[in-house]
């Protein structure tokens, strides 16, 4: 009697860790499934046209604005980070997934993929300032060039003047 006393006491103590275990996986299992929601929802929002990206930016703009929950934020992120997205704003991207990419934070699929997004979203934005300061530069570059061609065009007139008060002011023969 005793002996099956234990066996029901560990059975038991085995069904406890096990219903502790299953308490833990679903939480990461919803994340992973949100995680997999949210790559879908970046690829609907590819294929989205300007109207319609307008649109959502409105719809999860007040979504993020009732709860900034994770899972708001990154889609949020998601669509201001969308190449060629009418409403791209790849710093603000960013800036939302930030608190959630701070090393330290427990790990989780969804901090997972806020880092990774704003580690590719941080280095766009770099780049996209590179590609500004080097348009700048080439503007420059345009006007100074075309004020050296307008002197290089002014000191030819001004050669043709002198050569031709040249001519005109020697001893025809």
């Amino acid at each position: 009697m005793m002996r099956y006393g234990l066996l029901f006491s560990i059975a038991l103590l085995l069904a406890g860790c096990a219903a502790l275990c299953n308490q833990i996986p679903p939480d990461r299992d919803l994340e992973a499934r949100q995680v997999m929601q949210l790559i879908d929802y970046a690829q609907r929002v590819a294929a989205m046209t300007a109207e319609q990206q307008r649109r959502e930016y409105a719809a999860s703009y007040q979504a993020y604005a009732k709860d900034k929950d994770a899972n708001s934020r990154i889609r949020l992120a998601l669509l201001l980070g969308a190449r060629g997205a009418s409403v791209q704003d790849t710093v603000r991207a960013a800036r939302l997934l930030e608190p959630m990419a701070v090393p330290g934070g427990a790990a989780s699929p969804l901090r997972s993929l806020a880092g990774l997004l704003y580690a590719q979203f941080k280095e766009r934005a770099r780049e996209q300032g590179h590609a500004s300061q080097m348009r700048d530069q080439i503007e420059a570059l345009k006007v100074a060039d075309r004020t050296m061609r307008k002197q290089l065009e002014e000191l030819r007139e001004l050669e043709r003047s002198i050569l031709q008060r040249e001519q005109e002011s020697q001893p025809r023969h």
